[in-house]
């Protein structure tokens, strides 16, 4: 199901946050419609049977690409989350995440994991180019970072999350993100979901729109930048449909070891802890290599009106 968005304007970003997320500004987007719910295995299935795509987390790996990885690593393979068996330096990742064999978007956790029932559940382990080439067949897009933003914020000016500024309205659960403060290696399981959750789980934002906080982190179509533009000072130059930032920018200065380009990601993930990580918020945005997926990464399309369809 899509959903028909008017466009409009809008202040993107934070300054309450993260140093990535500011300065708060203002940009205008155009109409657009959004897929409801991110995509689903079952949707993603659809289309490998009708293409016969294979995803790069499928693809056999070269080793002139990857000089210094061990040869067991030289497999097709994918990120898993794995918890770890107690508290643990949280500034080191490699101790929760693990290079699979074997894990794709049918093995999510590795090769003796299926999707056989999570075929409602958000489609993980797609690169960029996986995500691409979907919304290609889908005669869609991937969202710009500013639409994505636009379209979580649910019409909500300026609030925290996709629901307003309470983390917790009434004590309801609005999001599925890690529960409790102990991450990666106890949840308390008060959201019922220790991985991802079938698409709806979770109460739509003001837009009719799921899980844009939470569940699986989601691509947009932007190069990475290490932060936003100022605002501007007159109505008149709000910038409309902003694609900031190129590719030779995107590189991620905190990983200078890795010279892969990068798009920037948003909504958070179900590994979202407040203690860690509070980015299942429409402001909060990361970068994302893209040549690789993991086990919490997905996406969803947008399909933009023709120029003559725009309203007046």
């Amino acid at each position: 199901m899509r959903i028909d968005l008017p466009g409009g304007t809008f202040t993107m970003g934070s300054d309450a946050h993260y140093p990535e997320e500011a300065p708060t500004h203002r940009v205008r987007v155009d109409a657009f419609s959004i897929d409801a719910t991110t995509v689903t295995n079952a949707e993603f299935a659809v289309f490998v049977e009708a293409t016969g795509y294979v995803t790069i987390a499928e693809r056999d790996l070269d080793p002139v690409d990857f000089p210094d990885a061990p040869p067991e690593n030289l497999q097709p393979g994918s990120m898993v989350f794995v918890p770890t068996r107690g508290p643990v330096d949280l500034r080191h990742l490699s101790q929760w995440w693990r290079w699979k064999p074997g894990a794709s978007w049918q093995h999510p956790q590795g090769p003796k994991s299926s999707i056989d029932h999570r075929l409602d559940h958000p489609v993980v382990h797609v690169a960029y180019e996986d995500a691409t080439s979907y919304a290609a067949w889908a005669s869609a897009d991937l969202p710009t970072e500013a639409e994505w933003e636009y379209a979580a914020r649910g019409g909500l000016e300026g609030a925290t999350y996709t629901w307003g500024d309470e983390a917790r309205p009434r004590g309801a659960i609005m999001a599925n993100t890690w529960d409790g403060p102990d991450f990666p290696w106890r949840s308390s399981g008060e959201s019922s979901f220790l991985r991802t959750a079938p698409v709806g789980s979770f109460p739509a934002n003001g837009y009719g729109l799921f899980d844009m906080a939470g569940n699986v982190w989601e691509w947009t179509d932007d190069w990475w930048t290490e932060g936003h533009p100022e605002d501007v000072d007159k109505p008149c130059c709000i910038p409309s449909n902003p694609r900031p930032g190129g590719l030779e920018q995107s590189f991620d200065t905190a990983q200078p070891q890795f010279k892969v380009a990068r798009k920037v990601v948003k909504g958070g993930s179900h590994l979202c802890a407040d203690s860690y990580c509070l980015r299942y918020r429409p402001a909060a945005r990361r970068p994302q290599m893209i040549d690789t997926g993991t086990s919490h990464q997905g996406f969803r399309c947008v399909r933009r009106r023709r120029a003559e369809e725009q309203p007046s």
